[in-house]
């Protein structure tokens, strides 16, 4: 089962690929202004801030991919804590942007930080 949690962060890392594809690259196409409901006019005026939103997303990423590589003795901790950081952002982002962010970001990580938690070997 050990396994379970290494397949659910795996699952977090690439929807925060995603995350930042969206938001560093596709931000102002024509599909981002329609999936999150915003006008083109909205999708430019945010474009900075959504790229900075999105290296931040890369970086989450790529410490979930780092948990998955690392030694034994480091995977444990490494994924506890990003996978913690997810977790929070998106408690937070569901309270204050969305709360359809508590189901994309925060439920994934929280569900693989529990995984993690149960089956530590992973």
């Amino acid at each position: 089962m050990a396994l379970l949690a290494s397949v659910f962060t795996c699952v977090v890392a690439l929807l925060h690929v995603g995350f930042l594809a969206l938001e560093m690259f596709l931000w102002t196409t024509p599909w981002a202004c329609k999936a999150l409901r915003r006008t083109p006019a909205q999708q430019a005026e945010t474009a900075v801030l959504a790229k900075n939103q999105g290296l931040y997303n890369g970086f989450l990423a790529a410490g979930l991919v780092w948990s998955l590589l690392a030694p034994p003795q480091l995977s444990g901790p490494l994924r506890l804590f990003f996978l913690g950081c997810v977790g929070v952002a998106g408690v937070y982002g569901a309270a204050t942007a969305g709360r359809g962010i508590f189901f994309v970001q925060a439920l994934p990580a929280l569900l693989a930080l529990g995984a993690t938690l149960r089956w530590p070997g992973a």
